[in-house]
Parts: structure tokens; C-alpha cells; sequence
């Protein structure tokens, strides 16, 4: 098993960490002088979001210079510096790759404007004469004119993020290079950004219509337009390969995709029978789970029906582009610890979002002040019909500073002003808080994690469901298996107590708790 497989995944949104110098913006040093913080927790590897040379239009997301460092960030020899730190604590480090585009400030896309007619069988992004009806995944058509070169350019995402043309020869040698001079430099993998909207349709086609208005995890259609030409290409599914074995030229990395779609169509980027695509691909549908033993029976026995070995599923409960995930648990505590009980127990990879350990909830920030330009796009929208829906279009929300203590700031900077405002309530959740309150949610993931990583049968070993029929209503039970040892976890959704009878005994399992059960000892969590 790789060593992708059984680890445990760190989220950092490095602009919103810890700032080293006073500027209200976090840094790359930073994140150097809290490593032994996510090491003491017992997370075991770290995804940054992107810190490349950019303009910061999308903070990171637009690429200018993909072998720079975007300088409010720091240096590249602060990024060596962080890969070497994070490999002196036996950890590993993942960085954002965002390979399906670039800043419009990137060089490649000023050659591409200025390219005369003569000169346009290399292009670097993808253009035409005339517009189809594509529609970009935050709505509205993704087709934006150059007057310079009087054509209009497709950007899946955001105007000022154009898509590369991956069908140019030159280009994917180029991005494959961007990737190989950080393996070089040490890095163990890469986060991949909409890796399933690398590849388009060849010719351009119009994508069909559909009734379908709003996009969701399962179904990445919407816009009244079903994406058949413009995501989950085939070719972008060999292009995993491809990367594959570029990465496998340095060893073992990981390649962790942000792919949409049902639990069928995200495997195939992982490969058919073997796992020779991407190692590891998030499943999105958990986003938007249910607080019920029924909803994460369901969702465990479906995974492991569709990632069975040699695969392995990722359990994500929220990031930087998605609400937070306690906040769908009406900020409940209990609950949250009850959600990270499973997330670290169940078979697969765990991705925790930086903040989520101790409770960190959304801001509430008006989108007309937001400077996420997705929620300057929908500034003129409603609050309230997103407020039904459950999500927020403005990003800010849920990535204000990383709250540490409770003196100015959080403790996350010295500045004047923050990039972002630091959530209201950060005199009461924050680490230094947190870790001096045995019964807080981050000694709780503390606990569950050293279970964990002292036991491999929670990282390596096979899962069996307990059926619903042997346990009580709103309660979820499976085992954990290895090498002759089991573990049985129990997880009580119920506001009230459970009894419940285990390998021939009897157990008591208070509301809203959970209980590890071995044939030693039951470890009350």
C-alpha cells in the first residue's frame, strides 16, 4: 500500500495561517514556525494551497509563474526551506497544482494575444472566431474577447483564468516540467485544481441542454446545460496516467484530484482495475451530509462498493471553496466530534481543513465587501435564497485568519488590518483555549488521531458495516480489521442513550458520543 493510502491530510490556506512579518498576510514562514502544532495534533501530511507567483485575483487560484513565489508569501528558498522542515518532522508536504489554467498575466497568454494569424497552430489557450454555448462552472458563458487579437478565449472557471490548450504538444511538456522542478525540489505530491475540466472537446461542439439549474457534487451539470463537452473529457482520464508516470519517475507521490461527478465517473480517474491514474481523488458528495447513522451507513456501504482495494476513498468534509463543516451541524461541538470520530476511524484518506480542529465557524461577510470575486459576480443576488440553499458564493467566509489565542488578532498577525477580518468569536475558539480544555474538540481529534496512527488497522486494514438490524435507531457500527486484531466503532447520532450488545457484551453509549471497542478495552471517545 502506498504510503498516500493510509496517511492523514492537513489543509493550510497559507494567506490565512500565520503571518510571520506583520503585513496581515500569512507566509510561508508561518507555516514553518506552526509545523510542530499540526505534527503535535498527529497529522502526518500537509496540503498548502497555492503560494506561486500570481496577481491574486483569485489569491493563488491564477497562476502568473508556477516555479516563483508570489513575494507576500515569501521566497523560493522559504519554500525549500518549508519542504525541508516538513520532512525533518517525518511529515510530507502536498502542494496545489493548478494545471487546467493560468493568470491572464502569465506570460504564455500575452505571447498567445499578440500571436498573428501565421503564427496561431501553437497556440497555448484555447480560442475562436465565434462563441458557443458553453457555460462556465460559475455561470454565465466562459467565452471572453481579446481585442487585441480579436477572438474570444474559453476560462472554465473565472474571466481572468484562461484554459490552456492541452492538445498543443508543447504545452503539456511544459506543465509536466512545472511539475517535475518541484518533485526535484523535494515536494511528495501535488493537490490537483478542476483536474476534470483539463481536456475540451476537440471541435468545439455545443453541449446539450438540460433542465437542470443548479450544479451539485453528484451532477456537475447546471446552467440549464449539460457539460458533456467540456468536463470529464476521456482524454483528461489518460491524462492521469500520463501524470502518473511522471511522478512515479521521483517514487511514491501522491496525486490528489478535485474531480466532479458521481462515484463512478470520479474512480475512473484513478484507473479501471488497477490504481494507475491519479492515487487518490476527493468524493464531494460528502459536503453536504446528513447528521444521521442512516445517511453515513449509506454513503460507507456505496464507497466501499465503488472504492474497494486497490482503491482508496478520501472523506472530505469541507475546504477552502465550501462552508465549514460544523456550521451545517448549527455549530454544535459534540456533533462536530462525533463527524471527525468517523472521518478518522472509517476506511480512507482524511482531509481536514485548517480551523476545523477547533470548532473554527463561517463569518458573515456582505458580498458586496467580499473580496472573493466569486462573491462580487453574485453581489447582486439575494442573500437568502443561498441562505435556503445552505452555501455561501463568497469564499471569504470560511477562510478568515486561523484563530491561536485570544490576544489581538487571534494571534494569527501583528498588523494594523488583516487581510480578512478575524472572526468575531475568536476569544472563545481558538487553540490556546482549546488545548487547555481536556474535553475540547481539538484534544478530541488529538485523542482519535493517536488511536489511529498507533493502531494500523485504522489505516491499513478492511471494513465491515455492522448491519442496522444489530444496532439501535440513528446509531452506526462497522469494524476495523487487521492481522487478526478488531476494532468495533460506534457512533450514536441520538440525542439520546444507547445499549448496545458487542462481541457478547453489553454497552452503555451516551447520547452524542461515540465508543471504540477492542477485545482489551472499550476506549469511551
Amino acid at each position: 500500500m502506498p504510503w498516500y493510502h493510509h496517511t492523514t491530510i492537513y489543509q493550510i490556506y497559507p494567506r490565512s495561517f500565520y503571518d510571520s512579518n506583520g503585513d496581515g498576510i500569512g507566509d510561508i514562514q508561518g507555516i514553518i514556525q506552526k509545523l510542530d502544532y499540526i505534527k503535535a495534533i498527529g497529522y502526518q501530511t500537509i496540503w498548502c494551497s497555492p503560494f506561486f507567483k500570481s496577481p491574486q485575483q483569485d489569491f493563488g487560484y491564477d497562476v502568473a509563474d508556477y516555479c516563483d513565489i508570489a513575494p507576500e508569501y515569501g521566497t523560493l528558498a522559504d519554500a525549500q526551506q518549508l519542504i525541508d522542515e516538513v520532512h525533518k518532522r517525518g511529515m510530507k508536504i502536498v502542494f496545489d497544482m493548478v494545471m487546467n489554467h493560468t493568470s491572464i498575466e502569465h506570460p504564455w497568454f500575452k505571447e498567445d494575444i499578440r500571436a498573428t494569424v501565421q503564427n496561431r497552430d501553437t497556440d497555448k489557450y484555447i480560442w475562436a472566431d465565434k462563441p458557443n454555448n458553453w457555460k462556465s462552472m460559475t455561470g454565465g458563458t466562459g467565452w471572453h474577447f481579446s481585442p487585441e487579437r480579436k477572438q474570444y478565449y474559453w476560462a472554465s472557471f473565472l474571466p481572468f483564468q484562461p484554459d490552456l490548450n492541452y492538445r498543443n504538444p508543447e504545452v503539456k511538456k511544459a506543465m509536466l516540467d512545472n511539475v517535475r522542478f518541484w518533485l526535484k525540489r523535494g515536494v511528495d505530491g501535488f493537490r490537483l485544481d478542476i483536474f476534470n475540466v483539463i481536456y475540451k472537446d476537440a471541435q468545439l461542439r455545443n453541449n446539450p441542454f438540460s433542465w437542470k439549474a443548479v450544479p451539485n457534487e453528484k451532477n456537475p451539470n447546471g446552467f440549464f446545460q449539460q457539460f458533456k463537452y467540456t468536463i470529464n473529457q476521456p482524454e483528461s482520464m489518460e491524462f492521469a496516467k500520463e501524470l502518473r508516470s511522471v511522478c512515479d519517475e521521483f517514487g511514491d507521490r501522491m496525486l490528489l484530484g478535485e474531480v466532479s461527478g458521481n462515484r463512478k465517473t470520479i474512480r475512473k480517474f484513478s484507473g479501471k482495475e488497477k490504481n494507475d491514474g491519479l492515487g487518490l481523488v476527493f468524493n464531494f458528495e460528502m459536503l453536504r451530509f446528513k447528521f444521521k447513522a442512516k445517511y453515513f451507513h449509506e454513503l460507507v456501504a456505496g464507497i466501499e462498493q465503488d472504492f474497494p482495494e486497490p482503491f482508496m476513498p478520501v472523506y472530505v468534509f469541507s475546504n477552502h471553496d465550501r462552508r465549514r463543516s460544523i456550521k451545517r451541524m448549527n455549530d454544535d461541538v459534540r456533533k462536530a466530534k462525533l463527524l471527525h470520530l468517523f472521518q478518522l476511524t472509517v476506511r480512507g484518506v482524511p482531509c481536514m481543513y485548517y480551523g476545523e480542529e477547533i470548532g473554527m465557524t463561517d463569518a458573515r461577510i456582505p458580498f458586496k465587501k467580499g473580496l472573493d470575486p466569486i462573491a462580487q459576480k453574485m453581489k447582486k443576488v439575494p442573500r437568502f435564497l443561498f441562505d435556503l440553499a445552505g452555501e455561501t458564493p463568497n469564499r471569504d467566509e470560511l477562510r478568515t485568519p486561523m484563530q491561536w489565542d485570544s490576544s489581538f488578532n487571534a494571534g494569527f498577525s501583528k498588523a494594523a488590518k488583516t487581510w480578512l477580518p478575524v472572526n468575531e468569536n475568536f476569544s472563545n475558539i481558538n487553540v490556546q483555549v482549546e488545548l487547555t480544555n481536556e474535553n475540547s474538540l481539538l484534544n478530541f481529534i488529538h485523542r482519535v488521531l493517536k488511536i489511529r496512527n498507533e493502531n494500523p488497522a485504522f489505516s491499513e486494514g478492511s471494513l465491515e458495516l455492522i448491519s442496522e438490524k444489530e444496532l439501535p435507531r440513528n446509531v452506526l457500527g462497522y469494524k476495523r480489521k487487521l492481522n487478526g486484531q478488531t476494532f468495533n466503532i460506534i457512533i450514536n447520532f441520538s440525542l439520546h442513550e444507547k445499549r448496545i450488545h458487542i462481541a457478547g457484551e453489553l454497552f452503555s453509549v451516551p447520547a452524542l458520543s461515540g465508543i471504540i471497542i477492542t477485545d482489551e478495552q472499550k476506549v469511551l471517545l
